[in-house]
């Protein structure tokens, strides 16, 4: 491992390679990327950068928003079958057919959405922003894709009518709050963290909802000693890499993103070394989903 670990970190310096890992990815991954974070986060530090080559450790809309992001690099993705079920869910064709049957609404879409979905949008958001994304967007309906748990969270947070995609992130949606009440009764006085993609009964048990990289930021400021993490498994990793004295204490065995464990160490070895898969963005695509994220930036500040 450690020889092959030696090669990825030559040959990206060799090619002005920046490899970027998502959170949710296996530790090994995290730790020999040269930036871990949340999607946009990491697509934005990508267009900022001035490598030659972005390796996008993360799932295919990810590597998308980098390439929208970032049109003059090449843009590479270790495994093109990483996907997300909860992006697949929705169609261009949906959010057409969505916006004439709401035509006095605005369209808000998660990042964990596709291209051409986003290319559909109004604006896109973010589970950090989204709250603030919808209250600065000048409609007073909302049609939020495609997360409804998320867009349930937003729709506790403003007064707009918010219209919900029945979309869902499997790996966040299949814990219970039965589940909470099961890993809070084992470890009495933790607090409770979870992602705004789980079920509406468990973000109300928690006592933080936060996006992956505002758990990042809180680890790191709060007095806790014990946090229950109701995220995908290996925020753990990321979470110990910036706070290692806290216990953290996985909310479920099961929280694992099989899509973001397809990246291994000799699959970013062979997208490095030879260069593919690439991901692009067809042109027109590209510039309307680039407006999108550029309202979203505009409307973050």
């Amino acid at each position: 491992m450690e020889k092959i670990k030696e090669n990825i970190s030559r040959i990206a310096a060799e090619k002005n390679a920046l490899i970027i890992a998502h959170n949710y990815q296996p530790g090994e991954i995290q730790e020999i990327a040269h930036l871990c974070g949340d999607s946009l986060e990491l697509s934005r530090k990508a267009a900022s950068n001035d490598a030659d080559i972005i390796v996008f450790c993360g799932v295919h809309f990810m590597a998308e928003s980098a390439s929208i992001l970032s049109p003059q690099k090449k843009v590479l993705l270790p495994d093109i079958e990483a996907g997300c079920p909860m992006a697949d869910m929705i169609t261009a064709e949906d959010v057409i057919q969505l916006k004439k049957d709401y035509p006095d609404a605005a369209v808000v879409t998660y990042i964990n959405s596709s291209a051409e979905v986003k290319a559909e949008s109004d604006v896109i958001c973010t589970s950090s922003n989204a709250v603030r994304i919808v209250q600065r967007v000048e409609s007073d309906r909302i049609i939020f894709l495609p997360d409804k748990n998320l867009g349930n969270f937003v729709s506790k947070h403003t007064d707009k009518e918010i219209i919900l995609w029945k979309g869902f992130c499997p790996t966040h949606e299949r814990f219970s709050a039965v589940d909470l009440e099961k890993v809070k009764a084992d470890n009495p006085g933790a607090l409770v963290v979870v992602h705004p993609e789980c079920r509406p009964e468990v973000v109300d048990m928690a006592d933080e909802v936060l996006s992956t990289g505002e758990m990042v930021d809180f680890v790191q400021k709060t007095d806790a000693k014990s946090i229950i993490i109701g995220t995908e498994k290996d925020m753990i990793h990321r979470l110990k890499m910036v706070a290692g004295h806290i216990n953290y204490i996985p909310a479920s065995k099961d929280f694992v993103c099989p899509n973001m464990k397809k990246i291994t160490l000799s699959k970013l070895y062979d997208t490095l070394l030879n260069e593919i898969p690439v991901i692009t963005v067809p042109q027109e695509i590209a510039r309307r989903a680039g407006m999108a994220l550029q309202r979203m930036l505009e409307l973050s500040y």
